[in-house]
Order: C-alpha cells, then sequence, then structure tokens
C-alpha cells in the first residue's frame, strides 16, 4: 500500500480461468484455484512482496471450484469497543478460546486448505511438516447437487461449516458441518447437514418472483458461521438480507410434560435460522466486503449495535453496478456511508436514472476488500482499474476531535497487540493529531505491565516512526525512532553473545547482571566500571569480535555524534534530538561503551575508530566520561534535569571548526540517516484524488523538508549503505539488495559473511525489516 505503483506478474500456470483467491492471515501465501478443479499455493521467495513461487498445490480433476478457504489457526482476538478507554489492553482485547481446524501434536494448528466444487464436493488439503500434501475429497451429502456459490466458515470448536447455493433464490440455502482429522497418515472428511434457510424475499407474495437469483452468499466473519448474508438480484436491483443461526427451546405437548416435567436446562434445544434483517429494493449489487474487525458485542441486539454505529469496523461495503459503494451496518443493514464513483450520479429524479441505465454498461467495482481496521477499501472496477478509498472513522458524521483521536489510538493500539499493518490508520492521521496521538500511545503503552511492554517495545517505537512521517514538525524524530530500533537490536545481539563462565550459574545472565552493574555504578571512568564485571563471561573468538565492527563502530559513531550536537540541544529539527532526554538509550549506549571496552583488550581492531588529532588520547574514555555525565541529568524520567555548562563547554570542543585556537579533538562522522520518505501515505493528506500509474513511481511531492533538514538526506550519487549490516556498498551498488516497504531501509539480499554471530543478526531481518516492514526486492542500479 506505501507503494502501490509496484507491480509484480507471475506467470500462473494455470490453463482455466481462476475462480477463487484467497490469502492466508499473514499476507505471504496466497491460494489460486480454476474452473479445472486445480489449487495452487503461492508463496514470497527469499521472504520478498515482489517475488512469488508456486509450492504445493491439489486438484480435483474437471470439477471448479466454488469456494476456497485457509483452514483456521486457531488465534483469534476479541475487541471491546465498551472498554476502550480501559487502562490494560488484556480489557480491550481478549484472547478468544478457539479452537483450530486440525491440530497436531501439542495442540500445535495443522495448515491446509478446504474448497467446495460446482459439483457438491469439498476437498481438504493438509499440509505436513516435511512439505508432504494430504488430500481427500469427499461428497457434502448423499444428494448431490449443482452448486453456484458457496462460503466457508469456522466454529470456536475446531468444526467447519460451509455454506452453498444453486444460484436460485427459489430453491435453499444449504448448510453442512464438515469434521477434519487424520487417521493411519490419512485425511478423513466427515460431514453432516444443518438446518437450511430459505430467502425472506422468496416467501413475500409481493417479491415472489421479483429475484429469481442469489448473486451473492458470504458469512460475516470467517469465524462466525451464525450468522450469513444473502443478495438475491435480477437484471436491475438487489435486496440484501442477514441471517442468524439461533438455539432455541422446543416447545413439549403438556401430554409429556405431566409424564416426564421439563426442567431448567433438560428442555430439548433446535437450531433454527431467524432473519436479523433486511434492506428495501436497491440497485444492483456488484461486490461485497466484509469486515475483518472481531469486535465482541455484549449482546447481539441491534439497539445495543446501534449505540456503537460510529466505530469502524461494524460496517459493510456493499458496490452497485451504478458505481456507488455504500457502507451499512452488518447487523441491522441500515445507510452509514456512502461514496459515488466518478461514472455513479447522486440521487436526482428518476428520469435522469432511467436515461443513464439505457447509455451502457458503467464502471464499477467487480471485487473489493476491506483492510483489517475498515478504514480503507480497495477494489477492482470493471476496466481493471484498482482504487483505494478512504473510510471516515466516524462514518461520515461529525464528531470531535477527541473522539477521532480516540478511536484512531484504539485502533493502533489494537494493530501494536496483533501486529497487523496500520497504514489503513495513518490515512486519517492529520498533521496536527501527530503530536498527540504519539503521546498519548506512549502513555497507553507504559501503563501496561513490564512483560507485555518488553514484548511490544519494538513495535510502539516503529509505529511512532510512521506517525512523525505524516507532519514536517516531527520529520526528524522519524530518523531517532529508526536509530532506536537499531540500538536495541544491537544491544539485544552483543548481550546475547555474552556466556556465563560456569554452568551452574545464579539465575541473572551476564547481560541483566551488565544492565544492573551499570546502572549501580555511575562513575565516570569506564575502567573503574569494568573492574566491576567479570571479564571472562566477555570472551569471545576473535574472528567473532573482528566480525562485529561495523555494527560496534556505529555505536561509538552515534556517541560521538550525539555529544558533539548537545551544544546544539535548542534545535528539534536536528536528528539525534530526542536521545539527549532519553535516560534508557543512553544507559544503554553507556552499556555497549563498556563491553566494547572489554573486547578492545582481547582484540583491539574490533574497537571503533576515530579520527583524533593525538595519538595518545584515549577517546573512548573521554567519550565515556562525557556520555555518563549527560545520562546522570536524564536517568530518571520524572527528575531531568539540564546539562551543566562544564559538559556542554567539553561537548563543545569535541568538534571545534579549524578556525578556532583550539585544535580539533575528534572529527565528527557523518550519520547515514534513513531516506526521509518515498512512499504514498504523506501525498494523502490533503484528501485530494491522487491518480498513479504502475511501474511509475511518482515525483516527490507532499510536504517539503525543511532546509535545517536537508544536511542529513544522503544526496543522489554518494555512496550508498547497507543499513543494517552498516557496510558501504558504492555509489552505484553490484550486489542485489532489498528494502522495506515501510521505512525504506536497504540491505544486501544475500549475506557475504561466514561467521556465526553476524548470520545470527541477519537472520533477525530475513522475514521483516527492524520496523516490522515487508520486504521487496529492488533493482541493482537503485537511487
Amino acid at each position: 500500500t506505501e507503494h502501490p505503483w509496484d507491480v509484480y506478474s507471475v506467470n500462473s500456470g494455470h490453463t482455466e480461468v481462476i475462480t477463487c483467491l484467497e490469502w492466508d492471515q499473514s499476507g505471504s501465501r496466497l491460494l489460486s484455484a480454476d474452473a479445472d478443479g486445480h489449487i495452487k499455493c503461492w508463496s514470497m521467495t527469499d521472504h520478498l512482496a515482489n517475488s512469488w513461487e508456486n509450492t504445493v498445490g491439489s486438484m480435483v480433476e474437471g470439477d471448479p471450484i466454488v469456494a476456497l478457504s485457509w483452514l483456521h489457526n486457531g488465534e483469534k482476538l476479541a475487541l471491546h469497543v465498551e472498554k476502550s478507554g480501559a487502562p490494560n489492553f488484556g480489557e480491550k482485547f481478549s484472547r478468544v478460546k478457539f479452537s483450530p481446524s486440525l491440530t497436531l501434536f501439542g495442540g500445535k494448528p495443522m495448515e491446509g486448505w478446504i474448497a467446495v466444487t460446482i459439483s457438491g464436493l469439498v476437498t481438504v488439503s493438509l499440509l505436513k511438516p516435511n512439505g508432504q500434501v494430504l488430500t481427500s475429497t469427499e461428497s457434502l451429502c448423499r444428494l448431490r447437487c449443482r452448486v453456484a456459490l458457496a462460503d466457508v466458515a469456522f466454529t470456536g470448536g475446531g468444526n467447519i461449516v460451509v455454506a452453498t447455493s444453486d444460484g436460485s433464490s427459489t430453491s435453499p440455502v444449504q448448510f453442512y458441518k464438515v469434521c477434519v482429522s487424520v487417521v493411519n497418515e490419512k485425511c478423513k472428511i466427515d460431514t453432516e447437514i444443518l438446518p437450511s434457510l430459505f430467502m425472506r424475499c422468496t416467501t413475500d407474495p409481493a417479491r415472489k418472483d421479483k429475484y429469481p437469483a442469489i448473486t451473492h452468499l458470504k458469512f460475516l466473519a470467517r469465524d462466525m458461521s451464525e450468522q450469513v448474508l444473502l443478495c438475491a438480484s435480477n437484471q436491475n436491483s438487489s435486496i440484501v438480507e442477514c441471517w442468524s443461526l439461533r438455539k432455541e427451546g422446543l416447545p413439549v405437548n403438556n401430554i409429556f410434560q405431566q409424564i416426564s416435567p421439563v426442567v431448567g436446562d433438560k428442555q430439548p434445544m433446535i437450531l433454527k435460522w431467524r432473519i436479523l434483517s433486511a434492506t428495501n429494493d436497491l440497485d444492483r449489487v456488484s461486490a461485497v466486503a466484509l469486515p475483518k474487525l472481531p469486535i465482541s458485542l455484549t449482546n447481539t441486539d441491534l439497539k445495543v449495535a446501534n449505540d456503537t454505529k460510529f466505530f469502524p469496523g461494524l460496517g459493510l461495503a456493499l458496490a452497485f453496478h451504478d458505481g456507488s459503494v455504500h457502507i451499512v451496518h452488518r447487523l441491522s443493514l441500515q445507510m452509514m456511508a456512502v461514496f459515488y464513483g466518478s461514472s455513479s450520479q447522486r440521487p436526482v429524479d428518476e428520469q435522469t436514472i432511467k436515461r443513464q441505465r439505457t447509455a451502457g454498461p458503467l464502471v464499477h467495482f467487480k471485487a473489493m476488500q476491506l483492510s483489517w481496521t475498515s478504514l480503507a477499501l480497495a477494489g477492482v472496477d470493471s476496466h481493471g482499474k484498482l482504487s483505494m478509498l478512504r473510510i471516515s472513522p466516524s462514518m461520515g458524521h461529525v464528531l470531535d476531535m477527541n473522539m477521532s483521536l480516540r478511536h484512531l489510538l484504539f485502533l493502533l493500539e489494537y494493530c501494536m497487540v496483533t501486529g497487523y499493518d496500520w497504514w489503513d490508520i495513518l490515512l486519517h492521521v492529520q498533521p496536527n493529531m501527530v503530536q498527540n496521538l504519539v503521546e498519548k500511545l506512549h502513555e497507553e503503552y507504559m501503563r501496561q505491565n513490564a512483560a507485555l511492554q518488553q514484548v511490544l517495545s519494538t513495535r510502539i517505537v516503529a509505529m511512532k516512526a510512521s506517525l512523525c512521517k505524516l507532519s514536517s514538525s516531527t520529520i526528524a524524530r522519524v530518523c531517532d525512532y529508526h536509530a532506536k530500533l537499531f540500538l536495541i537490536a544491537i544491544s539485544c545481539t552483543l548481550k546475547s553473545l555474552l556466556r556465563p563462565h560456569f554452568l551452574n550459574t545464579p539465575d541473572k545472565s551476564p547481560g541483566d547482571r551488565l544492565t544492573e552493574i551499570c546502572s549501580k555504578i555511575t562513575d565516570i571512568d569506564i575502567d573503574k566500571v569494568m573492574i566491576n564485571l567479570k571479564t571472562e563471561e566477555f570472551v569471545l573468538e576473535m574472528t567473532t569480535l573482528q566480525s562485529l565492527q561495523q555494527l560496534i563502530q556505529w555505536v561509538g559513531d552515534f556517541v560521538l555524534y550525539l555529544l558533539a550536537s548537545l551544544p546544539n540541544q535548542g534545535s528539534s529539527v536536528r536528528p539525534g534530538h530526542s536521545f539527549l532526554r532519553d535516560g534508557a538509550s543512553l544507559g544503554m549506549f553507556r552499556e555497549l561503551m563498556v563491553v566494547i571496552r572489554i573486547w578492545g583488550l582481547l582484540k583491539p581492531s574490533c574497537l571503533p575508530v576515530y579520527t583524533a588529532t593525538s595519538d595518545t588520547q584515549d577517546s573512548m574514555s573521554l567519550l565515556f566520561r562525557l556520555l555518563t555525565k549527560l545520562w546522570l541529568c536524564c536517568r530518571e524520567e520524572n527528575h531531568i534535569t539540564e546539562p551543566d555548562d562544564t559538559l556542554i563547554d567539553e561537548c563543545c570542543l569535541l568538534p571545534s571548526p579549524p578556525h578556532r585556537m583550539a585544535a580539533p579533538q575528534l572529527l565528527i562522522p557523518n550519520i547515514d540517516w534513513l531516506p526521509i520518505n518515498d512512499g504514498i501515505i504523506s501525498k494523502l493528506q490533503n484528501k485530494q484524488l491522487v491518480r498513479l500509474q504502475f511501474g511509475k513511481a511518482p515525483g516527490l511531492v507532499g510536504h517539503t523538508v525543511s532546509s535545517q533538514f536537508d544536511a542529513f538526506v544522503r544526496a543522489p550519487g554518494q555512496p550508498k549503505i547497507d543499513h543494517l549490516r552498516r557496510l558501504h556498498l558504492g555509489a552505484y551498488p553490484t550486489e542485489e539488495c532489498k528494502s522495506c516497504t515501510r521505512c525504506g531501509c536497504v540491505t544486501m539480499l544475500k549475506s557475504p559473511n561466514k561467521v556465526t554471530a553476524v548470520k545470527q543478526w541477519e537472520q533477525r531481518w530475513i522475514k521483516n525489516c527492524l520496523c516490522g516492514g515487508l520486504w521487496r526486492r529492488m533493482p541493482l542500479s537503485y537511487s
């Protein structure tokens, strides 16, 4: 979504028309099925978003596939809208007890897919850990019949529910329960018939023959098999109905009551479909998109549902042949918002509509998909054009700023907990909201327990970085947040290399003891801090130490840059500014300098290289002394003090210009900051229509970066750098590279290293960038 003009094509290998496409929950695999019964599973090559290959598949020879779905993995996190103001994430988002469709040994979900064919067969394919595929095919019922439409949903007990229709509104919509198991290394399928239903419009005398065909059949959610959406149509119009499956008590005749009275739970129950709501006559529906947010409504009563009608995720999208899109409430089907396409007409007199219909086919959406938080809608129209629509969190109603911010904050928290991409939320963040959202997000994060904070520590930093890209006043902080992500990663990696000298060690690891000792001992002399550590725990192989030099160099360069920029701390536009008040990050740098000092005794060539005026000057001791003084000013978040004049004067002397009397002590390095932004999100803030062309990146428009910040942007033609390995690639790299679709971070595709420690570092970034974004392959001569 951040680079929508990037297009990647692959030869599908299907010989017949493709009838179904289905993503898995992570978006890293795709199923495609055709009219010849062939199903193919596509997966990313080397975890690259623009490189795909067909690995496995299955087939039902000559039987077109009409419905396709991945098996459920048992993960479900419900949102409690009514508790959006609760301090604890555990109250806002609760894990729902939900069984996977099939489990392996130890309860691990088994991966696979289920498909329904046009002749009434159900086929299940299971992916074994060794790469083999177990496939089985059964009839949905003894009396097979034609299936024109079908959909698949899952129950909390691990069963699968399949809904089918032969396409005629006068025929019943059938439901089946499907149970999948593995017996003697073979896939086994058991099916059972569930209660069926007839659409209400066919039983209404006034509409009995008005809508002859069922055109859309969808469960409201993959994990809600109790609610189904049906659409019946004729040539010009449609009607939509929402049905719910409920348990109802079966009345017992008085004769039997006298023989054996029915008390409490003993009353026999029956499953019965009840209509929840239905629309009036609508224009002909061309596509349906359902919300994905698992919102937990305390009651299915429509009054309760309407109390939260302004919350995104409660609406589903209906596209019509006149080019318009309606967002309607997913239970009551009441209108919430409407979009008129370029070809559709706003409501006018009836004669105009009639003339319009006879003019020829209008451009309309053929397929649509709502984003995870329902704040964006992607659709492909009848001319093959791909469009992205922004859906207001307030559904077109005027809400005060606090309510809008609360909705956006709640959804950002949901994405932070689940790991889903929050790009669609950024569509609705205006520059004047950024500072407020970042602060409130941090406040909510700090309310959580320490364990949860540790789990979410990098995700919240990445989220803050993407928010700060949206405002020119906070753009410099994007560099700081990426540097902080890099610092956290280096700290974890270097500490993980430390090993206890004896196996029967106390409960704390060497890394934990290092943190504890460095926080207790506030001495400004690095050697006095080092004496308190067990140096035998820091012993590593010489080749390992040498291979880490590039990461060690970054730590040394960044500390020097920060201290040299302290006298200019009043400039918030300058990258690195936020580190000067960040006690936790400065403490992390301090710990790493102690580790590097010890490793330098073992292998002097692994130390960071400084360009100093004096060969006798101990640059590391000098920087550690100044860093400790700065750290002492802000080590307590609630009692931050200003650095004294002596410290500022000493920092001023670090990069003294040649024209001064004092010769420069150290040459201040240039820090390679990430690119500002080459994505689309900052170009969408003025809410004007943006037209893009596949394969052609747009010009850099949007907010301009201030001239104060231009010095920190790498100009074209300058040497490029591998942002993760900290290696220089040259002005025109000859190595294949990949870049992050979210932050623009660039790194080589293949590892040039063979040392285990470096491979461990690189394994961290195999699937995702340090900000959590996806990788995409770049051309060799990237600019």
